[in-house]
């Protein structure tokens, strides 16, 4: 099988195959599936799903995983590949079957009807779903999928498909909600959710569908459940990070895995407010313990912080990472920053925990296409 050196090199192929820790074979299937995923000429191409059948039956989840996530809206994927990752457990099963458009319709109903609930329920997130898909839902799945498939916007639902969900679980609250915040509703199906909907839903079904004062009062009381935020994600939206890191503490929030993700996204300076108030130090202390050129500073503040020792290498790792992007060619914007970060912090050596190399593959990936490709990483 030849291989051209702007594809694939016996480098990647080894370290895929015979890479000695879970972690970095992951880090290898992430880098080659960026790879796979392009124009390749038919010769590559054929080589290119031979390397997927290579990962898709890797006995480490966090190969399979990073398989899953890189390649779930691509369309090269092989169909025998594709139908091995939707079988997978759930970590690797769900953001496949979320996005991945090699499923034909009928590819989805079989997955539907077998009725294991969390593939039930990653089909039902899919950004559309046609009328005969919903219609399968509504029918088969379990209440968690048809309140999800509700809530979806892109799912195409009949006015017969929302009377069978209302009827199959009587008893839910869950679905009349989703389906009260649709878009757009057939006058019968908002006379059946008069009864069955929440309280805060008064205003938009008064507003959107008409009811009168009196018709809405009778909706029941109940609450909409929220989604949890990545406190990652908070950090960038923080404007006082010295009392965000002192919230999360006194919370019980500030852990280990959380301090080493928000460095490898680049967020430094809640990382010197983070040790600091752990070492119980002031901030520009612990600044310049942190950005000590020998690391002793940084030794110190981390023992005394009361951090793991096994994360120290990792720690260090991420920040002489930092140090080199901020002076290798002026200002990025943070998107471009990050992306580059993760890149080299992932094709590094460091033995970081499996469930943040995990959390790291799938940031990355959230990321825009033309910002992620790690063709040029070492």
């Amino acid at each position: 099988m030849a291989l051209t050196p702007t594809t694939f090199t016996p480098a990647d192929i080894r370290a895929l195959i015979r890479g000695p820790t879970e972690d970095e074979r992951a880090a290898v299937a992430y880098k080659l599936c960026r790879k796979i995923d392009r124009d390749l000429s038919e010769s590559d191409r054929a080589a290119a799903d031979e390397i997927l059948r290579v990962m898709v039956a890797d006995v480490a989840t966090s190969v399979r995983k990073a398989l899953a996530v890189t390649l779930r809206t691509s369309k090269v994927v092989p169909r025998d590949v594709a139908v091995r990752l939707s079988e997978d457990v759930e970590e690797i099963a769900t953001p496949f079957l979320n996005f991945s458009p090699v499923f034909t319709d009928a590819d989805l109903i079989d997955i539907l009807q077998r009725g294991e609930p969390f593939r039930q329920i990653a089909i039902a997130k899919r950004e559309t779903l046609s009328e005969g898909v919903v219609d399968v839902i509504a029918h088969k799945a379990c209440a968690d999928a048809v309140a999800t498939a509700a809530a979806n916007e892109g799912a195409q639902f009949t006015e017969k498909a929302m009377v069978v969900s209302l009827e199959r679980f009587k008893q839910s609250r869950a679905i009349p909600q989703s389906l009260a915040y649709r878009s757009s509703l057939p006058a019968a199906i908002v006379e059946r959710l008069v009864a069955r909907v929440s309280e805060e839903v008064r205003h938009h079904l008064i507003s959107r569908h008409n009811l009168s004062p009196i018709l809405a009062a009778k909706l029941a009381s109940a609450t909409r459940e929220r989604a949890t935020v990545d406190l990652v994600d908070q950090i960038a939206l923080t404007a006082d990070v010295d009392a965000f890191a002192k919230h999360l503490a006194e919370n019980d929030r500030l852990t280990p895995s959380l301090l080493l993700r928000a460095v490898a996204c680049g967020y430094v300076t809640f990382f010197e407010s983070a040790m600091a108030y752990l070492a119980v130090l002031p901030r520009h202390r612990a600044w310049l313990l942190i950005h000590d050129a020998g690391r002793l500073g940084f030794k110190a503040l981390y023992e005394r912080a009361g951090m793991p020792n096994r994360l120290y290498p990792v720690f260090c790792a991420a920040l002489e990472t930092i140090r080199e992007l901020s002076s290798e060619g002026g200002v990025q914007d943070l998107e471009s920053f990050q992306a580059s970060l993760l890149e080299r912090i992932l094709t590094q050596p460091q033995a970081i925990p499996r469930e943040d190399v995990e959390y790291l593959i799938e940031r990355l990936d959230q990321l825009s296409p033309e910002r992620r490709d790690m063709s040029d990483v070492a």
